[in-house]
């Protein structure tokens, strides 16, 4: 599979779906005050670098396969924001993709570290299994996190 993965401004309708049923499974999947997914609107503000995977195949449209962010918390330090495959692409390869996107853009800003906050439970363990495939490990609340029963955070050295 090729993938063509792009800084986005969240202008096309696809992905604002994709964001959408995004912030949809966080709520169906989160206790509401545990809910951490941004809104088109939070995923502009600056410091947040947002981008959409599109898979492309000869002859054919190309396909909005998935989505991630990156928000500067400091100088030297990222969070990860908004990580999702769309449906059609789950299983596929592409939220790896976009992590290693991501790790990419984090390095060449210079960042020592990465992190994101997830939840616990059946729904997030996908991503899980990926983030600790790649290193990620669990470490204590960062910014604004509350750790809990439900939210836990991760960090990656780099």
């Amino acid at each position: 599979m090729d993938l063509r993965i792009v800084e986005d401004d969240l202008s096309g309708e696809d992905i604002r779906a994709l964001v959408s049923l995004h912030l949809s499974g966080m709520h169906a999947n989160s206790p509401a005050c545990k809910v951490h997914a941004l809104p088109i609107e939070k995923l502009r503000q600056p410091g947040v670098t947002f981008y959409s995977a599109w898979a492309c195949s000869a002859g054919a449209d190309d396909a909005l396969a998935g989505m991630g962010a990156i928000r500067e918390l400091d100088a030297r330090h990222g969070e990860l924001k908004s990580m999702r495959a769309a449906p059609a692409w789950l299983g596929k390869g592409v939220g790896e993709a976009i992590l290693l996107h991501l790790l990419a853009v984090a390095r060449g800003r210079g960042y020592a570290r990465v992190s994101l906050e997830t939840g616990q439970g059946p729904a997030f363990a996908p991503a899980l299994g990926l983030y600790r495939k790649h290193g990620f490990v669990n470490c204590d609340a960062f910014a604004d996190y509350v750790l809990d029963d439900f939210s836990q955070c991760l960090t990656l050295r780099l």
